[in-house]
C-alpha cells in the first residue's frame, strides 16, 4: 500500500492536535507531502516528523484536514466506520431512542468521531447530510453500513448549506438506498404526533435538538395563553396546549411551515386553541407591542442569527431586540423560553444579553432553568464548538 500523504506543521502548531481537537486550519500548515486530493486521508506530523492523527484533507477549506483518528495505529477503511457507526448507534439505544416511531440524531459528526457527518432518524427512515471532503469521499461506505446497522425502510440526503459549500461541495439531495420517503412523514416526539417533511422542512426535516426543551418549556404553561415566536411547525406551541395551556399564538415568516403546523395541531387535536400569523417576526412583536398584547408564556426560537465570530456584534444586537420585544409581552409573573443556536454566542454571553434586553425592556427576570441541546446531541469534551445550543427559562416581573 502506497505511503498517505503527509501534512506538516508548523512548529509550534502541534497543541491543540495533542489537545485532540479535531481540526487542523490552513495556517498551520507548513507544507504537504503526496498528492492529496479532496477527502484523502492524509497523515498529519508534527515538525519534527512525530505522527499526531490520520485526517481527511479538504484543500478548498480554512479547516483544512478534520481528524479521523489519533491512533497511528488505527487504518481509516470500511471497517473503522462500522466502529464509529456502531458506537454512535449504541449509544442512542442505551438512551432509550431505540423506539421505531421516534425521531433521533444517531450520528452527530465530530461529536461523535464521524467529522461532517450529520445523520438523524425518522421513524423507519435515516437522514444523512454529509458537510465535509471527508465524509462525502466515504459517502458510499457510511450507507452501505448504517443500512446494515439500522436496517431502515430508506436513506435519503439532505447534503446542502453553507458548511458544504466551504469545503468546494455541491449541494446534494435524494434517495441514497431503499424506499423514498413520503411527503409528509409522521413520528412520535415527546408524546406529540409530529409531521416531517423529510425532502423540503428545515435542516434534515425537523429541529430534534429542542425535543427535550419543549417538554421543559411545556411544565411552565398549564392555563397559560402562549405566544411561539419563530414558531416553525409549532413544536413548542403543540408541547405547552398538550400540558394544559389555553391557547396558543404562533408566528413564523414561513407560511409552509405554519401550513404543515396546522396539519400538526389538528393531529394532535388542538387546532382549534391555535392563532397562525403568517409574518416578518420582528414586525408583529412590535405591532403586538404597540396594541399591549401580554402573554403568560413567550417562547423565542430564532434562526442562527451569528454564523462567525465576526458576526458576533451585528448578531448580538440581534438576540438583544428580540429578547426586549419578547420580554415587553409577557405579563408580570409569567414566563419567558428563550434560545440561541449559535455556537459563536456561549452560554455567558447569551445570558449577558438576555440580561441587557431586560433592563431596556424595564423589566427584572429571574432565571428558573438553563437548557442545552438533548443526549442525543452529544458534545466532546475536547470539541466545545459541538455545545451551540442554549436556552433559559426566565420569570418576568
Amino acid at each position: 500500500m502506497a505511503a498517505a500523504p503527509k501534512v506538516w506543521l508548523k512548529a509550534g502548531r502541534e497543541r491543540s492536535l495533542r489537545r485532540r481537537h479535531p481540526w487542523v486550519f490552513s495556517g498551520a500548515i507548513e507544507r504537504v507531502d503526496g498528492n492529496a486530493a479532496a477527502g484523502t486521508t492524509v497523515d498529519v506530523v508534527g515538525s519534527s516528523g512525530e505522527l499526531l492523527a490520520r485526517a481527511a484533507y479538504s484543500p478548498a477549506s480554512q479547516i483544512r484536514a478534520r481528524v479521523w483518528t489519533f491512533d497511528a495505529r488505527e487504518a481509516v477503511d470500511a471497517a473503522f466506520f462500522r466502529r464509529r457507526l456502531n458506537r454512535a448507534i449504541e449509544s442512542r439505544r442505551r438512551l432509550g431512542l431505540d423506539d421505531a416511531q421516534m425521531a433521533c440524531r444517531l450520528v452527530y459528526s465530530e461529536s461523535d468521531g464521524v467529522p461532517g457527518l450529520i445523520v438523524d432518524r425518522y421513524g423507519e427512515f435515516l437522514v444523512c447530510q454529509f458537510s465535509s471532503a471527508g465524509a462525502e469521499a466515504w459517502r458510499e461506505t457510511i450507507v452501505e453500513v448504517l443500512d446494515e446497522l439500522c436496517a431502515p425502510r430508506g436513506i435519503y440526503e439532505r447534503s446542502e448549506g453553507g458548511a458544504r459549500h466551504k469545503e468546494g461541495l455541491p449541494s446534494r439531495r435524494g434517495v441514497l438506498a431503499g424506499a423514498e420517503p413520503p411527503r409528509e412523514l409522521e413520528v412520535v416526539s415527546g408524546g406529540a404526533r409530529l409531521i416531517v417533511d423529510v425532502a423540503g422542512g428545515q435542516k434534515t426535516g425537523a429541529y430534534l435538538d429542542q425535543q427535550r426543551n419543549r417538554e421543559r418549556v411545556a411544565a411552565h404553561a398549564r392555563g397559560a395563553e402562549v405566544l411561539d415566536v419563530f414558531s416553525y411547525t409549532g413544536g413548542f406551541a403543540i408541547a405547552a396546549l398538550r400540558a394544559g395551556a389555553k391557547n396558543a399564538t404562533l408566528i413564523d415568516s414561513s407560511a409552509d411551515a405554519l401550513a404543515l403546523a396546522k396539519r400538526e395541531a389538528a393531529e394532535n387535536e388542538v387546532l382549534d386553541e391555535c392563532r397562525f400569523v403568517t409574518a416578518d417576526v420582528f414586525d408583529e412583536l412590535r405591532a403586538m407591542r404597540a396594541a399591549e398584547g401580554r402573554y403568560d408564556l413567550v417562547v423565542l426560537d430564532p434562526p442562527k442569527f451569528v454564523h462567525s465570530a465576526d458576526q458576533i456584534p451585528a448578531g448580538s444586537r440581534g438576540y438583544k431586540d428580540v429578547n426586549m420585544l419578547g420580554l415587553e409581552l409577557v405579563r408580570p409573573g409569567g414566563v419567558l423560553a428563550t434560545f440561541s443556536c449559535s455556537s459563536h454566542v456561549d452560554a455567558a454571553l447569551f445570558q449577558k444579553i438576555v440580561a441587557g434586553a431586560a433592563v431596556d425592556a424595564g423589566r427584572t427576570a429571574q432565571i428558573l432553568e438553563r437548557l442545552s441541546q438533548p443526549p442525543d446531541h452529544p458534545v466532546a469534551t475536547e470539541f466545545p464548538e459541538g455545545d451551540y445550543l442554549k436556552g433559559l427559562i426566565l420569570r418576568v416581573h
